[in-house]
C-alpha cells in the first residue's frame, strides 16, 4: 500500500463552515435625484454597502437594519429583499461558505451617534457613482437589481 493513499484515508476532508450576514442597500430622495448609501470599512480601502452577522434569535431583516444603523449611521426602512451574494474565503485556516442577504431599504433619518467605529468613511452617491465606488462586482450586480425594484415601485 502506498504512503499517499494510506494518509489521504486516515486525514478526514476539511468541513467547510457556513456564516450567515445581512446587509441593506439604503436610497434616499433628494431634489437632484435618488442617492445610494456606500460605506468604507475601518482599515479598509474597499467601498461596500453595510452588513453584519446576523445575531442568535435576530431575522436577516432585522440584522439589515442594525448593520445599517451601526455601520451607515442611518435608520431605514426595509422595502423588500434584493438577492444574495455568496462566496467562499478562507480565515485562521478555516475554509468558509458565506451568504449575505440584501434588502432594499429607504432613508428614514440620521441614527443617534453616527456610525461606528467600524466605519472610516460613508458617501452618499448617484447609481453610476455608487457603482463605481464598490469594490465587489457582486454588490454592484445588487445595486442593479436594486435600483430595478425601486423603478418598478415593487419588491419581492
Amino acid at each position: 500500500m502506498e504512503v499517499r493513499f494510506l494518509l489521504g484515508a486516515l486525514m478526514p476532508k476539511a468541513k467547510i463552515k457556513r456564516e450567515f450576514s445581512a446587509g441593506g442597500v439604503v436610497f434616499r430622495k433628494e431634489p437632484e435625484g435618488v442617492l445610494w448609501l456606500v460605506v468604507k470599512p475601518k482599515g479598509n480601502t474597499r467601498w461596500r454597502f453595510p452588513k453584519g452577522w446576523i445575531e442568535p434569535g435576530e431575522s436577516s431583516a432585522e440584522a439589515a437594519k442594525r448593520e445599517v444603523k451601526e455601520e451607515g449611521g442611518v435608520e431605514a426602512e426595509v422595502l423588500g429583499k434584493v438577492g444574495n451574494e455568496k462566496y467562499f474565503f478562507v480565515q485562521d485556516k478555516q475554509k468558509i461558505f458565506k451568504t449575505v442577504t440584501f434588502y432594499l431599504m429607504e432613508y428614514i433619518q440620521e441614527a443617534e451617534g453616527g456610525f461606528s467605529w467600524e466605519t472610516e468613511e460613508l458617501d452618499w452617491l448617484p447609481f453610476k457613482e455608487a457603482k463605481k465606488r464598490l469594490a465587489f462586482e457582486k454588490e454592484k450586480e445588487i445595486l442593479e437589481k436594486a435600483r430595478e425594484l425601486l423603478g418598478k415601485g415593487g419588491v419581492a
